[in-house]
């Protein structure tokens, strides 16, 4: 069976517990060979727990921030996410990748707010017209 980003389509933790138990239900229930393609990372963990998952990522080079496929599946989980790379590698504009990379880093400090959510990172770019809408969000 070949399944591919299972539970992509909703909230993070929604499609995570989805892509999980369809996971666990391949290898508990149906003992079915499935290839499991993935970006949740979390899933590499079910190799401790399940005796007949095996991790394998595709091996990548970096290079001048820049990614480059070596065609080459290895053993093990992937080190890291190469998302913001791929973007890039698609054609999204410069102004885009480098607002992605801000929020990211924002993200992966885990930086809360007072409502305990993450902090998204401010923008180096000053707006040269106010938001009209600004006002309105600031009640909520």
């Amino acid at each position: 069976m070949i399944l591919d980003e299972i539970g992509r389509g909703t909230s993070t933790f929604d499609g995570l517990s989805i892509a999980w138990s369809v996971a666990e239900h391949l290898h508990d229930k149906i003992s079915c060979r499935a290839l499991f393609a993935t970006h949740y990372h979390e899933l590499t963990d079910l190799e401790r727990t399940r005796s007949g998952v095996q991790n394998l990522n595709v091996a990548v080079r970096e290079w001048n921030d820049q990614i480059i496929f070596l065609r080459k599946i290895l053993p093990g989980r992937a080190d890291q996410s190469y998302g913001i790379q791929v973007a890039r590698l698609a054609g999204l504009p410069d102004s885009i990748i480098t607002r992605a990379k801000e929020i990211l880093e924002n993200l992966e400090k885990s930086e809360l707010n007072a409502a305990g959510q993450p902090t998204i990172a401010k923008s180096s770019r000053k707006r040269l017209v106010p938001d009209p809408d600004a006002a309105q969000m600031a009640l909520f």
